[in-house]
């Protein structure tokens, strides 16, 4: 059973892969850091405001209309303002019903709560 802190920080990416869902890069980096960093296979950004400008084009472009199939694996808490969470997931494109099995990725979210506001401070994926 997921427990309180759990919920609080999964509400994170739930809030994250709505905003996907809505095409929406501001919503999407909204609970990112100022300084988040995002590392993808071929890409690295620094910044909210990088994050967000990527996913603004890739919304407009090959990622319209898109959404994303997550399975998180595990939360793991470092302390009480620390977290962890490694999920796999998928990006199923605009007319599909499934993503194939070669789109699947392992991604791990260090989160930290400022302010009493859980915050993503890091992404980073690679292949399934």
């Amino acid at each position: 059973m997921t427990d309180t802190k759990d919920r609080e920080v999964l509400a994170v990416l739930d809030n994250l892969y709505q905003a996907w869902a809505d095409n929406d890069a501001d919503g999407l980096v909204a609970s990112y850091t100022e300084d988040a960093t995002s590392i993808l296979p071929g890409s690295y950004s620094t910044g909210r405001a990088a994050t967000r400008d990527r996913m603004a084009a890739a919304f407009a472009g090959p990622l319209k209309g898109s959404q994303v199939r997550d399975e998180v694996q595990s939360v793991r808490h470092l302390g009480a303002d620390a977290a962890i969470v490694v999920t796999r997931s998928a990006v199923v494109m605009a007319g599909e019903t499934e993503a194939p099995d070669d789109r699947w990725v392992v991604a791990t979210w260090t989160l930290t709560r400022q302010n009493g506001r859980w915050l993503l401070a890091a992404y980073h994926n690679c292949p399934a």
